[in-house]
């Protein structure tokens, strides 16, 4: 069984808190916060707090949810052996984790609708590493 960390700055807090509630019979998420979107908070923090629990371990996977999904790939991709993928679409998701691993997805709560975000959380658990001709560029990383 995956375990599955979720967390968000302001920006990303009611996405989040939506991604929990539509999943909550499918999935079991570790929620890690921020806990409201009335105060604003520096999603490096939330980043940081989950990519410690996703990188000890290659059965977990991580959630982060900010404003644009940049800022939370950026700081979590400053972590060794974290692979967080900006994800906006399907088909890019289900990339990032047959060619890339990737073991976290980001996502933008003010680019990225809910039904779309709600596929593509589903398409990343779920897809599988590919391995093959792509290992070895994973490993470069």
């Amino acid at each position: 069984m995956k375990n599955i960390f979720i967390s968000s700055d302001h920006a990303g807090y009611n996405l989040k808190e939506k991604i929990i509630k539509k999943f909550k019979k499918k999935y079991s998420f570790r929620d890690l916060g921020t806990d409201n979107s009335k105060n604003s908070v520096n999603y490096p923090d939330y980043a940081h707090k989950l990519c410690r629990r996703v990188s000890g371990n290659s059965k977990n996977m991580g959630i982060l949810v900010c404003g644009s999904g940049i800022g939370m790939s950026m700081a979590a991709n400053r972590h060794k052996k974290i692979r967080a993928a900006v994800c906006y679409s399907v088909k890019n998701t289900k990339l990032s984790r047959l060619h890339n691993n990737a073991n976290i997805i980001t996502l933008g709560a003010r680019l990225t609708n809910k039904t779309t975000a709600f596929k593509c959380i589903d398409v990343f658990i779920n897809t599988k590493f590919e391995g093959g001709r792509h290992k070895k560029r994973v490993k470069k990383i």
